[in-house]
């Protein structure tokens, strides 16, 4: 078994090899959120079939329709962080 997985390995790195850059970058991505628990947990986790509650629906309807009221225009992300007193720099410092 040991000798077809080293097998296998060995097929995909020279697949690997004869990618070009941008499709490198993809598989890339892919074996990250092969090895990441948490991607694959949340990949496989099932479908929420929870129904809707008549509470969520009214607060979707309500979010539409300011959603509308407003033209269709969302509120800034710089005025979302300013509310909690934060730049777009302590909110990219705050993601790593």
């Amino acid at each position: 078994m040991a000798n077809n997985s080293t097998a296998e390995k060995q097929q995909a790195h020279e697949l690997i090899e004869r990618l070009a850059p941008g499709q490198v970058s993809a598989v890339v991505g892919l074996l990250e959120a092969l090895l990441d628990p948490v991607a694959r947990a949340i990949a496989n986790a099932p479908e929420d079939d929870e129904p809707e509650t008549e509470a969520e629906r009214r607060a979707v309807a309500r979010s539409k329709e300011w959603f509308k009221r407003r033209g269709g225009r969302g509120i800034a992300h710089e005025k979302v962080l300013a509310d909690f007193n934060l730049t777009p720099a302590d909110f990219k410092k705050r993601k790593r």
